[in-house]
């Protein structure tokens, strides 16, 4: 949520619950702007979460104060009791974050000395004014969904560029470009963080498709990172270090979102065939080699068949 908009939240949120606790006749009105404002939090959900704890904190609250007030009197060491008993509940309930507002309530009791019914009716409905008035205020969030497709896109863009430096290696010898695979690690774990903010503000949210595709792209981005490693070391024929090259430039070139990889697969098979099927290793070295270079195709298969995986799961979520 960006500040400007987090500013016009809770001065709304703030002005809306004073006015309907002044309407209504509620005592001490000011407190549900307070509670308002402490109530506008990042995402609806967490709005929704912290105003219910909320709410269970006054009913706990004002019930502790209106036992120790009836029993030691209207004092500020009866307060301190209050605070001894209910603070520990509080965090023992998991509803600490009432605390801080539900205690301002209880200084209402105090204030006026008396625990009688209009008074706790009073306090429990401005917390239910402020933190109500912030949950609807809260309730507009812009969608993030254009963002999220133009990450997802620069994220597979990326890829391509990975998947094109692997090519360009094994045709002109050139290095790796390993900062391509950076810059694509965060690029997703970007992305992951606003599809998770964005499924916090949709209480019918869409995003369980897009988080899948990014834990997708990440399994391939780990798979790649391995590949990296491998190319480094191995010297490939040349025959094959063309055919290789030529699958690596082939997937980049078809490298998308509704693309199953479903040939690929097939090729980079007809490739692991041909291998098998070449003369034996004669050296160490050689034995070595084939070894790395078999562990590069399984690996290939991996990243493409992650892909394809994906596709046949979820493309009815898309």
């Amino acid at each position: 949520m960006s500040l400007s908009l987090r500013t016009i939240k809770i001065s709304l949120s703030a002005f809306i619950a004073i006015l309907l606790s002044n309407l209504i006749g509620l005592d001490y009105a000011v407190s549900a702007g307070i509670i308002a404002i402490l109530s506008v939090l990042d995402t609806n959900k967490s709005s929704l979460l912290t105003a219910g704890k909320r709410v269970l904190s006054t009913i706990l609250a004002l019930t502790i104060a209106a036992i120790v007030f009836s029993i030691l009197g209207f004092e500020i060491y009866v307060f301190t009791l209050y605070l001894l008993i209910y603070v520990p509940l509080a965090y023992l309930l998991g509803v600490e974050s009432g605390i801080a507002p539900c205690s301002v309530l209880v200084t209402h009791l105090l204030i006026e000395e008396s625990v009688s019914l209009p008074w706790i009716t009073n306090e429990l409905l401005l917390m239910l004014v402020g933190a109500g008035i912030a949950i609807l205020i809260n309730l507009y969030m812009p969608s993030q969904s254009d963002r999220i497709i133009k990450m997802r896109e620069e994220a597979d863009e990326c890829m391509r560029e990975v998947l094109l430096s692997f090519s360009k290696t094994l045709n002109e010898g050139a290095p790796i470009n390993s900062s391509l695979l950076t810059k694509l690690e965060l690029l997703l774990t970007e992305a992951e963080k606003l599809i998770f903010l964005e499924s916090e503000n949709r209480f019918l949210n869409q995003s369980e498709y897009d988080i899948k595709y990014i834990e997708m792209r990440k399994n391939q981005t780990t798979i790649l990172k391995y590949m990296h490693q491998n190319l480094e070391i191995c010297v490939i024929p040349m025959k094959e270090n063309k055919i290789l090259a030529s699958l690596f430039y082939l997937t980049s070139d078809q490298l998308h979102e509704n693309n199953t990889g479903e040939f690929l697969l097939k090729d980079i098979q007809l490739l692991l065939n041909q291998f098998r099927k070449s003369s034996l290793p004669q050296t160490r070295f050689e034995f070595e080699n084939r070894a790395i270079l078999f562990q590069l195709l399984n690996d290939f298969t991996r990243f493409i068949q992650t892909k394809k995986d994906f596709f046949d799961q979820n493309h009815s979520l898309s």
